[in-house]
């Protein structure tokens, strides 16, 4: 992914008003994010940990960000494991969390959202490259190279925000 500005991020957003855009946490470290490593820039807010935000790259050079809630968590044993639905990472112990998005348009002001379990930390790039590991054994073996787990992601990705735009 390509670096971007506290600007560029905020005004990315499609499923949040101009004044909601302005009040989200954007990360303290945005300039000191590993670009390179990253298909798509997603982060908790410290200050409201029930909401997650995410901006991507689109196809056409746009940038598209999309704002999450999760929903409140269940207390699961150890030996559970949940699997993301962008990167197919698998995590033990709350690792994964049902995300929601409120969908655009109309949809959205009715209310209407789409769901995906995904990353709790919302960091999937780094664990399809091995920079941030899951606690152990909860990985499976893949036969895709890590540009081809980084394309599915992104194609899931892609999946995810064309239902909220839609």
């Amino acid at each position: 992914m390509r670096p971007i500005t506290e600007s560029d991020l905020r005004g990315s957003f499609v499923n949040c008003s101009k004044g909601e855009t302005k009040r989200l946490g954007v990360p303290r470290d945005l300039d000191e994010q590993p670009w390179d490593d990253l298909d798509f820039l997603g982060w908790r807010d410290p200050g409201a940990p029930e909401r997650g935000y995410l901006v991507t790259e689109r196809d056409d050079g746009t940038l598209a960000g999309i704002a999450l809630r999760a929903a409140p968590g269940t207390a699961r044993g150890f030996t559970s494991r949940s699997m993301c639905s962008l990167c197919l990472t698998t995590h033990t112990s709350g690792g994964v969390a049902l995300m929601t998005a409120r969908r655009t348009g109309e949809a959205g002001r009715l209310g209407n959202t789409v769901g995906q379990y995904l990353c709790a930390d919302l960091a999937c790039s780094l664990y399809i490259r091995g920079k941030k590991q899951t606690v152990v054994g909860a990985d499976f073996d893949e036969t895709l190279s890590m540009d081809e787990r980084a394309a599915r992601t992104r194609t899931n990705l892609a999946a995810f925000i064309d239902k909220v735009l839609e």
